[in-house]
């Protein structure tokens, strides 16, 4: 048996995993205890992050009480001794059908700060002396007030303007204009308006990735970043950073139609890259457990190109 088989084997049998959904007057229900599926989107990108979960055989007037009253979904998961939240947003559908003639399943499809991001506005204006963290400022109390928190945001530095300034329109167009003029990617992420430098990261130590600490198979070098597989771990974050052996790492192979001067995502010297992109995917009673990540070198300013950012 190889170690990656090892590994996922020996660990199968400690998985946790928590699905509460609730109401915005606190009320809720954890659904944790039955068969759930989940496949959740996650991307370094302004556009809302997105879920898909199942939830197997539920009564029928529990179905009912969520498809009526609740809002709301928080999906924890991971092995017991490392658990933590993997998405928070806002339920946007509800469906339910009969599987194979037996099983009922009741399907959520969330969004994380969809509401914040298509209907929050600024109305204000700054004195002469205003920095792009106070026009963030703004920008996230906005938010704020359609259900999302601030979340991380570094030293913006910027000049201050010697003039008063107008904010008035989407609070998404500042928050796009000053992370274009502060070097920084902006997104929502489990409720949390953040900003990361395009050559940095979010705080907190690399998670260590070999066949012994839940790597799957073969990370591979791309032309949209290093693609990764590893064991379903919360701290695996957007914006977050992981460490390989880049011993590990399966080059790229260049192709004729490939443009001049064009190339390669490069590997990072010290093997430590930048999460793009995380998809966790899980099924509590089957194989699933898994996170799928797109990664960058730390000084990499690549984008997630549009059409892998959902």
């Amino acid at each position: 048996m190889s170690a990656k088989n090892k590994a996922e084997e020996g660990r199968c049998w400690l998985r946790a995993c928590s699905l509460v959904v609730g109401s915005n007057s606190g009320s809720g229900l954890d659904l944790g205890e039955l068969r759930i599926t989940f496949k959740t989107k996650k991307g370094d990108m302004e556009t809302p992050n997105s879920a898909e979960i199942n939830v197997y055989n539920l009564s029928e007037a529990t179905a009912s009480k969520i498809q009526r009253e609740f809002t709301q979904v928080a999906l924890s998961a991971g092995y017991v001794g490392n658990v933590g939240l993997i998405f928070r947003g806002n339920i946007r559908q509800v469906r339910t059908w009969r599987e194979n003639g037996v099983d009922t399943v009741l399907a959520i499809l969330a969004a994380d700060g969809d509401r914040a991001y298509n209907f929050a506005t600024v109305n204000t204006t700054l004195a002469a002396g205003s920095t792009p963290a106070d026009r963030v400022r703004v920008c996230q109390g906005s938010m704020a007030a359609k259900g999302t928190e601030a979340g991380y945001t570094p030293d913006l530095g910027g000049q201050a303007l010697p003039r008063g300034v107008v904010m008035y329109g989407m609070a998404r167009q500042y928050m796009r204009d000053e992370a274009q003029n502060t070097g920084t990617d902006w997104s929502i992420q489990d409720g949390k308006v953040q900003m990361v430098p395009r050559k940095g990261y979010l705080p907190g130590q690399a998670v260590l990735l070999t066949h012994e600490t839940g790597l799957i198979g073969t990370p591979e070098q791309t032309q949209d970043g290093i693609s990764v597989r590893a064991l379903l771990n919360p701290q695996l974050r957007v914006g977050g950073r992981i460490k390989l052996d880049n011993k590990s790492v399966k080059r790229m192979q260049s192709t004729l139609k490939m443009a001049a001067g064009q190339t390669a995502p490069r590997l990072d010297d010290d093997g430590v890259y930048r999460i793009l992109k995380v998809e966790f995917s899980g099924d509590t009673r089957g194989t699933d457990w898994y996170a799928d990540m797109l990664c960058i070198g730390i000084d990499d300013t690549m984008r997630l190109p549009l059409d892998m950012a959902r």
